[in-house]
């Protein structure tokens, strides 16, 4: 079979990833390359699946990267996060159990 980077050289998509392929655009594909002999079904299976799951991959990775950077981004803007203000509430509830026990204590 034709190495991937060649068949994505042939579908005119090299440059542009697979993220915006379609799985119906990528089984046309295939198939039109059965059609010319320039791949078997099985290898036109095979390369269909490797491209849904280089899709699938790549889809992940971007959404890392948003997520890293609205991460970056609210931490740069100073905006407060849920996790923090939990953390607060639950910091604010031990100081007043503190302060609870400490009154207790002197009213003893």
């Amino acid at each position: 079979m034709t190495d991937m980077s060649e068949m994505f050289k042939k579908m005119g998509l090299f440059g542009v990833g697979v993220i915006s392929l379609t799985q119906e655009k990528i089984e046309e594909f295939s198939q039109e390359m059965i059609k010319k002999g320039e791949m078997s079904r099985e290898e036109g299976k095979k390369f269909v699946k490797e491209v849904l799951s280089e899709k699938e991959k790549q889809m992940e990775e971007f959404e890392e990267k948003i997520n890293e950077k609205v991460k970056e981004t609210f931490k740069k803007s100073g905006v407060v996060m849920k996790s923090d203000i939990t953390a607060l509430e639950k910091k604010i509830e031990k100081l007043e159990k503190t302060i609870e026990a400490m009154t207790k204590k002197q009213e003893n």
